[in-house]
């Protein structure tokens, strides 16, 4: 009997482990688990223009030297060689590489040029106001107020939620939205849960 009970409480111990290995490996293995959940990430879409302090990555097939990650200036340049100064603010990754190509015909045969955003820094929106965390945030693509105030670490006791507003410059001047945010909450005035644009600001008084 001592050695059946043994044998039982050795088979109940060891028992486990494959199962909590094969747990750990799939939660390493995970594309939503630390790093691999940014990498997986989706970048930009076609159409998105690039902006100061973007981070690109240029690529020249078979042109190694040429090759490499440069950083929007905040005059809206980047250094490449050859090149010197091309413009890329304003331009899309597509239009941006059509631009390179041109340019480097002077010099190579038939360059084939790939431009990729890999930081996206220039798109920013504000909070501010009767927030738990005012300041500037990453402007994500379909981004409304509503999403935007919820990671703002929530109201102060003396916000008044019925009278947030986002500033936006339209033609150098300053447009002023209304946002109730309790009526928008309730499913009401959902036409004033604008998408955001870069540079908008959310107050909450």
């Amino acid at each position: 009997m001592r050695i059946r009970t043994l044998l039982l409480v050795l088979l109940l111990t060891v028992a486990p482990l494959p199962a909590q290995q094969t747990s750990n490996r799939t939660r390493a293995e995970s594309p939503g688990n630390g790093n691999g959940a940014r990498m997986s990430a989706p970048g930009p879409s076609a159409d998105y223009r690039i902006g100061p302090q973007d981070v690109l990555t240029i690529s020249v097939w078979k042109e190694p030297e040429i090759t490499r990650t440069v950083p929007v200036r905040p005059d809206g340049k980047i250094s490449l060689p050859l090149l010197n100064d091309v413009q890329a603010a304003g331009l899309t990754p597509m239009e941006l590489a059509e631009s390179i190509t041109l340019g480097l015909k002077k010099f190579i045969a038939d360059p084939q040029v790939t431009v990729i955003v890999t930081e996206i820094n220039s798109r920013h929106f504000y909070v501010l106001g009767e927030v738990s965390r005012p300041g500037a945030y990453p402007l994500l693509p379909g981004m409304t107020v509503l999403q935007a105030l919820s990671g703002a670490g929530g109201f102060s006791q003396w916000a008044n939620l019925n009278e947030i507003y986002v500033l936006r410059n339209e033609g150098g001047q300053q447009v002023r939205y209304p946002f109730k945010y309790k009526d928008v909450l309730k499913g009401k005035r959902t036409e004033q849960n604008i998408e955001l644009k870069p540079g908008d600001t959310i107050v909450v008084p």
